[in-house]
């Protein structure tokens, strides 16, 4: 009897061991699923998203546009700048722009100005720097149709050769343009409505030759430029590396660490390559989370899958009044997200 009872017994606590051990997996199958949940890779989106423009729409929610790998150029949407998913395109084939005949629609700019979302676009072809130009195009709905209002100018009318790669801004109630590619980077004011030169403006250089992709984020006391430097599209060889300077004007000067000029082509590193992702530029507009933390989008190419370009997330740090991004270099894996309330 005694036997019998020591055997039962021990059953009993066999069984409930099995009970604890299966609840104790069960909870760390959770906890990494809950960590997982927190956390993201790159890119954020497998597929070639080329010099990517991010707004934050009137819905909440964040739309995306980019060089049309995608014919037409491509929108995407995302509530939380991780996942997204393709939405349709700015323009269909009857409306799409054609002031340069057989041209691309390359590196989009999205602004929302006087209640209408308002797309800059660059249009060109491979070595066409002479004839390629930017244009506009609004739409009452982020997600379009946008109705193309035409150009802004070519490279042969404004003298400034390789005129693409657009970026809006405001300041003191007057609107701007930046632009250009590898010549300079030059400014000009803009017509109320955004959608034309404004009358006699004159064009202003403010960096050098070695930028493209210009954007420029006001953060307390200064305008920092955000360019791209290298080669955009050489698939595994691109060198294409994303830097920055600062100035205590919008219209510069602006300068390195050092003091250093970026109309002398001086800057700071923000992203370079790694052994995952190469050719790391033309970044999107900054954009601040829940927690005050701040992210950047732009595109690589993956070593992995080196066809087109992908697009990458990742955070953007400041330290004595710099932006950094942890290790100077694009992220892989593991990456905390953003925080959304």
């Amino acid at each position: 009897m005694k036997k019998l009872l020591t055997s039962f017994f021990a059953g009993i606590l066999l069984i409930a061991g099995c009970s604890c051990k299966k609840s104790d997996d069960e909870k760390n199958e959770k906890n990494q699923d809950d960590q997982s949940a927190l956390l993201y890779n790159n890119p954020v989106v497998n597929r070639s998203l080329p010099d990517p423009t991010v707004i934050r729409a009137e819905d909440g929610h964040f739309y995306l546009y980019a060089t049309e790998d995608v014919r037409n150029m491509p929108i995407l949407k995302s509530e939380n700048l991780v996942d997204w998913q393709f939405v349709g395109t700015a323009f269909a084939e009857a409306s799409r722009p054609d002031f340069e005949p057989n041209g691309g629609l390359w590196a989009p700019d999205i602004n929302y100005i006087d209640e209408q979302y308002v797309l800059y676009y660059s249009m060109s072809v491979w070595g066409g720097e002479w004839t390629c130009g930017i244009g506009v195009a609004t739409s009452d709905a982020p997600d379009g149709p946008f109705i193309d209002k035409g150009k802004l100018f070519r490279s042969n009318e404004i003298e400034v050769q390789n005129s693409i790669d657009p970026f809006y801004i405001e300041e003191d109630d007057k609107k701007y343009l930046f632009w250009g590619s590898f010549r300079g980077i030059y400014a000009i004011e803009l017509t109320d409505d955004g959608l034309a030169l404004k009358p006699e403006a004159e064009k202003l250089r403010v960096a050098g030759t070695a930028y493209e992709g210009v954007y420029i984020h006001k953060k307390d006391d200064y305008y920092y430029m955000f360019a791209s430097i290298g080669s955009c599209c050489e698939g595994v060889n691109s060198t294409y590396t994303t830097v920055v300077g600062r100035s205590e004007a919008l219209m510069g000067p602006y300068f390195d660490k050092e003091g250093r000029s970026m109309m002398d082509n001086h800057h700071e590193l923000l992203i370079r390559g790694n052994n995952r992702f190469v050719g790391t530029g033309h970044n999107s507009e900054i954009v601040t989370d829940d927690e005050g933390h701040d992210w950047l989008l732009y595109h690589a190419v993956d070593l992995k899958k080196p066809e087109g370009r992908v697009l990458l997330l990742d955070r953007v740090n400041w330290n004595e009044g710099w932006p950094e991004v942890e290790g100077s270099t694009a992220g892989i894996k593991d990456l905390e997200r953003p925080v959304w309330h």
